[in-house]
């Protein structure tokens, strides 16, 4: 048997350092330099396209962001072997990822959160109708990505060299990749290193701590902890303080129709848009009718964010920003509105004229009770279109159907999610015909939006005529569901004050939305004052008015009201209208801190959740 013959090991490690000298070729110093500077470069360029007002960062910043842009970019380089292809892609990747928080911010208010990714059906059956010109910084950050592609042109695509080293490189740069790894997914190292988040003004803490590192830090709210004094006990002490209904008759009680019109804002009521044509006038002047302003929790989109809060009772104070109810909570059956109406006879339909699926309004609805869901594929009446979304108009004559077709003696609870307001509002072939005065073509975005109010006050009010007919009892509530997003300059000038010079009464203003109740028989207290409210107490206030025993929840969101008329996740008020932010404490702070209790017991704490007090 031949004797094998191995090198020493003194001469192994010269063939090593004879293999390095072979490759410190500019090519090698070229590599090493876009490994070194690729995270950071296009950590840099992502900030630029998202418009953060600094690009100047902590070192700790640059690493946190660097750290989680190469758990992707080392593994790509080592796995392809073409670092100058894959610098260019990462950055391209940055890029995207900067423009889409960017365009997200613009038209909802928040930028990109983990549990956006649940509802990528809905985001794109809306996508097509929202202008996405790209910006100033795009543009110089495709050319900066152009010009980077022509210097690197001839080496984008290489032929791999052969021998030891370049599998040496590979394996460092995949150990580059799991340090990064290791870095990302610590998040308490990342916010070490400096990143923060703020459930509270999410956009601000992207563009101060990164894109990417925040992101993921937000990762932590998808699982709702424990409010600070929470316990099953503490939960049962609070609802046994509410008294029982008493045992009430539910004989001639009528049909409940609540509407939830989408975008619908009365932007007249600040004092300071005149327009060509009052889009709120006829509405607030209807005889035997109640006509008041509710706060929402959310602004420019997030339309299940208020449905959620309408139809539950429950707060988005209490839930992570920018959180989606539908797809993360209502995971089981869920008390609601519905639930609550079906308890005294009633049916309970729910329509929205768009896509079945989106916010996986499919899935939520039966758990929250409803016993029909009617999307934009099963309305059996004559569509009209405004800006490519069905009218309020189409929707109406479907619940006149609806109420028409039900069996003689049914009491019916009809909830229907309008789309006709839906944004973009970029459509050049809708004619605006409302204008605000003395701006007449100044922000067409928000003439389109104000055209299409109009017409959602001319179809509410068809549809009162039509009950106004009817002889069988029926109330109808209507309100919005966050104010449109349209340019900044015409919200500046309709509430009278930029967002940087805003009180936080006049922040909590961003947040504010007309609702409007009427029926067909005599309605009590119509010309007493309202006081502001919010979405979650608003459906007390529609059983109210109707003569409907509330549950024991409901009477204990009544008794919260009294005490605090509006809480939502942007703030609170007192019962003088004063103003409060969730990071201020003062003697309301214990009255919330009890409701958050009751809240996270009903849709967190289901092994000891109080069915009976919820339900």
């Amino acid at each position: 048997m031949p004797h094998l013959h191995l090198p020493s090991r003194s001469r192994l490690s010269g063939m090593l350092r004879l293999a390095l000298v072979r490759q410190l070729t500019p090519r090698l110093l070229r590599r090493l330099l876009l490994l070194l500077l690729g995270p950071f470069t296009a950590f840099w360029l992502c900030q630029l396209v998202l418009e953060a007002p600094s690009l100047v960062y902590a070192p700790g910043i640059w690493l946190a962001n660097a750290a989680c842009i190469g758990v992707i970019y080392y593994p790509l380089c080592a796995l392809t072997g073409q670092v100058e292809l894959c610098f260019l892609l990462i950055h391209l990747l940055a890029g995207f990822w900067g423009a889409a928080n960017y365009f997200v911010d613009l038209f909802r208010g928040t930028p990109v959160l983990p549990w956006d990714f649940t509802a990528l059906g809905t985001a794109a059956a809306v996508a097509r109708t929202y202008d996405l010109t790209p910006t100033a910084p795009m543009m110089a950050a495709i050319l900066l990505l152009v010009t980077a592609a022509a210097v690197l042109r001839r080496h984008l695509i290489t032929r791999q060299p052969r021998g030891i080293f370049p599998w040496v490189a590979r394996l460092a740069m995949l150990g580059a990749g799991a340090a990064c790894f290791f870095t990302a997914s610590d998040l308490g190292k990342l916010e070490e290193l400096g990143v923060k988040t703020d459930v509270w003004d999410p956009t601000q803490s992207y563009c101060d701590t990164g894109a990417m590192a925040t992101f993921l830090c937000n990762l932590t709210f998808l699982e709702v902890e424990a409010p600070q004094d929470y316990s099953p006990e503490a939960a049962e002490a609070l609802a046994s303080l509410i008294a029982p209904n008493e045992g009430e008759e539910m004989d001639g009680r009528p049909n409940v129709i609540a509407i939830m019109n989408e975008s619908w804002a009365d932007f007249e009521v600040f004092g300071h848009a005149e327009l060509t044509e009052s889009v709120m006038d006829r509405i607030s002047s209807l005889d035997n009718a109640i006509f008041g302003h509710a706060y929402t929790s959310v602004f420019g989109a997030g339309t299940s964010a208020s449905e959620f809060e309408f139809l539950t009772g429950h707060s988005m104070a209490f839930l992570p920003s920018g959180s989606i109810p539908y797809q993360q909570y209502v995971l089981e059956e869920t008390d609601s509105l519905a639930s609550h109406l079906r308890l005294y006879g009633y049916r309970a339909v729910a329509l929205h004229p768009g896509e079945r699926t989106s916010w996986q309004r499919s899935r939520a609805y039966p758990l929250m009770g409803f016993e029909e869901f009617l999307c934009g594929e099963d309305m059996t009446v004559p569509l009209t279109t405004a800006h490519g979304y069905i009218t309020d108009h189409s929707s109406y004559q479907q619940i006149i159907q609806l109420f028409e077709e039900k069996e003689e003696g049914e009491r019916l609870f009809l909830f229907n999610v309008t789309i006709q307001n839906h944004g973009a509002y970029t459509d050049q072939t809708f004619p605006a015909q409302v204008q605000v005065v003395g701006h007449e073509g100044e922000w067409p975005m928000a003439e389109q939006y104000l055209t299409l109010a109009g017409m959602s006050q001319e179809a509410f009010l068809e549809l009162v005529d039509y009950f106004s007919a009817q002889e069988e009892p029926t109330i109808i509530l209507m309100f919005g569901d966050h104010q449109p997003s349209v340019e900044q300059e015409f919200l500046d000038y309709a509430y009278g004050v930029t967002q940087d010079q805003m009180t936080m009464k006049e922040y909590m203003g961003k947040y504010y939305v007309p609702y409007v109740i009427w029926a067909n028989y005599p309605l009590e207290g119509v010309d007493e004052p309202r006081q502001d409210t919010s979405l979650n107490f608003l459906s007390q206030i529609l059983l109210e008015e109707a003569d409907i025993p509330p549950s024991f929840y409901g009477r204990y969101l009544n008794t919260l009201r009294q005490t605090i008329p509006a809480l939502t996740f942007v703030g609170y008020t007192d019962e003088a209208g004063f103003a409060y932010s969730h990071l201020e404490t003062n003697s309301l702070t214990p009255f919330i801190g009890q409701y958050q209790i009751l809240q996270y017991n009903a849709l967190f704490d289901r092994e000891h959740r109080l069915d009976d007090f919820f339900s």
